[in-house]
């Protein structure tokens, strides 16, 4: 299994835990977003969308958006299972999952920041300050939503790891990254620091992988 991916891209990073917790091998080529790698010819030709992850598992077309590559995994792969058997249980793992994957993940990324300075005139201060205001909002949204609730144990739903955990995890990480204060939200510290006590979730981390910045 080959999977395109950037370091620092949360959503190669919700796949790369994925593939860590269901024991399975891969190999990551990196795509230098920040170069804008993305837009060559040759992975045009993979990707047409122009992102990652891309990942390939036999000769055909590349599985592509991370939340899609996620179900497939875990409908190939169902051991251990990122999703609960009951149809409800199911729905609330999806909905905590697409909080991040689908209402703030899209907020943030490179091309929407180029074209908020590109188009719309925000200088480097104001688009950072952008993306902490999304990245917050996500952790004050799943703080309101997680704390108090029964079905939230020592991750997003119940005791074992979710598909809702993946894609948490990589949304709290961010805000790390961005330097979003996360002290006002004690039940989302506490999940993220139940995801990074595993190995698969510690191994995938951005800053663990090639390319990555080393810690001064």
């Amino acid at each position: 299994m080959t999977m395109y991916g950037f370091w620092r891209s949360t959503a190669a990073f919700r796949v790369r835990i994925a593939l860590n917790l269901k024991g399975l091998p891969y190999e990551e080529r990196m795509v230098d977003i920040d170069a804008g790698e993305q837009f060559t010819p040759d992975f045009l030709a993979k990707n047409p969308q122009g992102a990652v992850p891309a990942v390939f598992v036999d000769d055909g077309p590349p599985l592509t958006q991370s939340f899609s590559v996620l179900e497939y995994l875990d409908e190939t792969h169902p051991e251990p299972p990122l999703m609960p058997k009951d149809a409800r249980e199911r729905a609330r793992v999806r909905a905590i999952a697409l909080l991040f994957a689908a209402d703030h993940h899209p907020l943030i990324v490179p091309r929407v920041r180029k074209y908020l300075g590109d188009k719309a005139g925000l200088d480097e201060a104001q688009r950072l300050d952008w993306v902490r205001h999304w990245l917050g909002e996500g952790l004050r949204i799943a703080e309101a939503r997680l704390s108090g609730d029964p079905q939230t144990g020592r991750f997003c739903h119940g005791d074992t790891p979710t598909l809702a955990d993946l894609c948490f995890i990589s949304h709290f990480m961010a805000a790390k990254v961005f330097s979003v204060e996360t002290s006002a939200f004690p039940t989302a510290t506490r999940i993220a620091e139940s995801c990074l006590a595993i190995e698969a979730f510690a191994a995938a981390q951005p800053l663990r992988q090639p390319g990555a910045p080393k810690p001064v």
